[in-house]
């Protein structure tokens, strides 16, 4: 297992083909404010690759955005409303199909209020994950091996999630909402973008 960086864009194929585990680091959380500095990515087999953008970057990335883009490649997250709104608006692209592991969790783990990805990868891998390096300056010169740690491991563990929480979606009779959940959060991301953030707009209000 290894993390490769890399300066604006991913080297032609070193992915495996398959579902891709795709994150971001931003310098805050509006998008239109706050620049996109990170992307990960893993193909699951065991290494990481993160993307890093420096202060006043093109976002060109032709390979990336290739990646991102490719309609038959299935794109696992964790709360992908955000990463969706921040690769669309920076690079352009829309980086689906979905699976997000924040939505499913809320669908099948209803016995809990509990769906960071540290809690849904302590339950359901056993395993423990360091959420220290979430609000440091991502927009730095250099990124520390701490932060490349940090943004590696919220990539590392998605592909394993997703089976088990496939497995309870189906034991629960709630896969086909959850597709159909996963299929509108590019729509969702969309509204987030043009204002609507905060506003629930299927409410009676």
């Amino acid at each position: 297992m290894a993390v490769h960086f890399h300066e604006e864009d991913l080297p032609a194929d070193v992915l495996a083909p398959g579902p891709i585990a795709v994150d971001t680091e931003t310098m805050g959380l509006v998008t239109h404010r706050d620049r996109l500095c990170v992307v990960q990515i893993s193909d699951g087999n065991g290494d990481e690759h993160l993307v890093r953008f420096a202060n006043g970057s093109s976002y060109d990335a032709p390979n990336l955005k290739a990646v991102l883009a490719d309609p038959a490649r299935l794109k696992l997250y964790h709360y992908a409303r955000f990463d969706l709104a921040a690769i669309e608006y920076y690079l352009g692209v829309v980086a689906a199909p979905v699976f997000c592991t924040k939505i499913a969790s809320k669908l099948t783990r209803t016995y809990t209020d509990r769906h960071g990805l540290k809690n849904l990868v302590s339950e359901l891998l056993g395993e423990e994950m360091s959420k220290q390096q979430q609000s440091s300056d991502w927009g730095a010169d250099q990124l520390t091996d701490a932060q490349r740690e940090y943004a590696a491991s919220d990539v590392r563990f998605l592909h394993r999630m997703r089976e088990i929480l496939i497995t309870r979606l189906e034991r629960e009779g709630r896969l086909e909402i959850a597709q159909a959940c996963f299929d509108f959060l590019p729509t969702r991301a969309k509204l987030d973008m043009a204002g609507w953030i905060d506003k629930d707009i299927f409410s009676h209000e």
